[in-house]
């Protein structure tokens, strides 16, 4: 059975949010990142041409990789983006229409909230996962922890403040997957030719989250 998508988030623990300033960018960026074994990424509706970027992406890449969209506010955006290849939608925000259409299209669904009510209410609409955002800003991994208290069964995804230094403690909480943005996908490695900086950031990923899943 191949993996479902849900799958391949939590065994890939990462969601790599890419932010580039061209499509040219956006490739290096996740060629730097394969390199290093992280086989999934969010393109923001952002970038310039990300539909464009997802499905060169796709292309170019085809099942080896996961692809998402993110900052999708709206039921177009995530059509567009579906049709151009991403297999979850991610929002900053939430939006019930965008989770409807995510939904009817058989995709994973994870819309961003940050209170307890806008968390259940976005899994009461038919969130697969919550991204939690920004998490780091109201206490990072003790308030994914307080969170999950009252609702154990939801799957939640920190984003905003996730670093090496708090990879782990936000997993020990109770994080599905992590959302990393910056210290990860670093634009400003592959301006400056150096895309390995990116490949070693992800091995080390990689080697916090299996230690944290021992």
């Amino acid at each position: 059975m191949p993996e479902t998508t849900q799958e391949i988030i939590e065994r890939v623990g990462l969601i790599p949010v890419l932010r580039a300033k061209s499509v040219a960018q956006g490739r290096a960026v996740v060629d730097a990142m394969m390199a290093g074994g992280v086989t999934v990424v969010e393109v923001t509706m952002t970038v310039p041409g990300a539909v464009d970027l997802i499905k060169e992406l796709k292309k170019q890449f085809g099942e080896e990789l996961l692809l998402g969209s993110g900052t999708v506010t709206t039921a177009e955006q995530a059509q567009a983006t579906i049709d151009a290849g991403a297999e979850f939608v991610v929002s900053p925000s939430l939006h019930p229409e965008v989770i409807a259409a995510t939904k009817k299209n058989g995709k994973v669904s994870c819309p961003g909230a940050l209170t307890p009510t806008e968390a259940i209410t976005a899994w009461n609409a038919g969130a697969d996962y919550v991204k939690i955002f920004p998490c780091s800003a109201v206490g990072g991994a003790s308030y994914l922890k307080a969170l999950l208290a009252p609702f154990p069964h939801l799957k939640v995804i920190p984003t905003g403040g996730v670093t090496l230094q708090t990879a782990e403690a936000f997993l020990k909480a109770g994080a599905r997957a992590l959302g990393v943005g910056s210290d990860l996908v670093n634009l400003a490695a592959v301006d400056a030719g150096h895309p390995e900086t990116i490949t070693e950031t992800a091995r080390a990923y990689l080697k916090v989250l299996a230690d944290a899943r021992k």
